[in-house]
């Protein structure tokens, strides 16, 4: 396990935490419980179309769909930017946004349909569901904890109930003492083995420790609450090793580190940008905190983008060693550069 495998738990992580705040928000403008899971069941439908689109674009048979697999991707991407976009207000126009938003789900509709591949036996197939790719992994997993966490939202001590719950699920899952998780589709039980839904739900008992009253009057105590969580998920993350440590089967070694390493490090951002009010260093990477969404997608759409192109120049050159380093944080900073510039300009994807 290296710090690589924890990109796509400080995802989670972020989730968990930002639920507390969404639901909250949204209930204040709409005390509505149907609406609130109408919203739900859209955004987990966004992120999985997005998931989807990105896992099944290499696998596209152009003889049978009459268009590359790159140019399907980036065109199926920019759709869903039109139906995701944040329009601005126009009083001239204001029926814009709509006619964007409609035009962008025919287009997505279209591209779905048209879409065909080669199985390995060699029969022709439609979309494969087996593997829904990051997004639409943290979009079942989002719906999953949802289910817990909406419900008893207004009862704080039910969520390290929930946290003790999903870890025990990964662990007799893990150790083969449970095989139902590992046997049904995410579709069917979302929940997995119960890894990827306890980090989402230590996000949210990690957001109740450090926002609020509480957490502003006495900031030292959240962070001792918060780093006594920290060392509790490391140290029975080390004591379940026996059961292996890797991203790719969940294990409730690498769910834990994963956990105790992003409630130490939000810990420290706390301190530093909440407490001591320095947040000016972090100005370059405020365009993706600003348009996550779209910043996320910048490198996917740069991609198909570039093999539409026949531009090879990058992934061919400067691969390994210092000059791959360089090339990676060229690449980031370009990457920021036009979250920002797309920000400027009104285009943030929103679900």
């Amino acid at each position: 396990m290296t710090y690589v495998d924890m990109v796509f738990p400080f995802f989670l992580f972020i989730v968990g935490m930002s639920m507390p705040l969404s639901v909250a928000q949204r209930l204040r403008r709409n005390p509505s419980l149907p609406a609130l899971w109408g919203h739900v069941l859209l955004r987990v439908l966004g992120l999985l179309v997005l998931g989807l689109i990105l896992a099944n674009a290499e696998a596209c048979d152009p003889a049978q769909m009459h268009i590359s697999g790159a140019s399907w991707a980036l065109l199926a991407l920019l759709s869903v930017g039109l139906c995701l976009n944040v329009y601005p207000k126009s009083d001239a126009f204001p029926a814009y946004p709509r006619l964007l938003r409609t035009g962008g789900l025919v287009g997505v509709m279209l591209l779905l349909a048209i879409f065909r591949r080669v199985t390995p036996a060699g029969h022709s197939a439609w979309i494969d569901f087996s593997y829904p790719e990051i997004l639409g992994l943290i979009a079942l997993n989002y719906l999953a904890v949802s289910f817990l966490y909406i419900p008893t939202r207004r009862r704080n001590w039910m969520q390290p109930i929930w946290f003790v719950l999903l870890v025990c699920l990964n662990v007799f899952s893990t150790a083969k003492m449970l095989l139902f998780p590992n046997q049904l589709s995410l579709y069917v039980w979302p929940f997995g083995n119960g890894a990827m839904g306890s980090i989402i739900v230590a996000g949210i008992i990690a957001s109740s420790i450090f926002t609020g009253e509480k957490a502003a009057r006495n900031p030292r105590r959240a962070m001792g609450i918060a780093g006594c969580f920290a060392i509790l998920s490391l140290a029975i993350g080390r004591a379940l090793t026996p059961l292996g440590i890797s991203k790719i089967r969940a294990t409730p070694t690498w769910s834990l580190y994963s956990i105790g390493a992003a409630v130490l490090i939000f810990g420290l951002l706390f301190w530093v940008c909440d407490v001591r009010r320095q947040t000016r260093w972090a100005f370059f990477v405020r365009p993706a905190g600003e348009n996550t969404l779209t910043a996320y997608l910048l490198p996917d759409l740069w991609y198909f983008l570039s093999i539409c192109l026949g531009l090879t120049f990058i992934d061919t050159h400067f691969t390994t060693g210092f000059p791959a380093v360089l090339k990676t944080l060229a690449f980031t900073l370009f990457i920021l550069f036009v979250s920002w510039a797309l920000t400027r300009s009104k285009v943030r994807l929103q679900l």
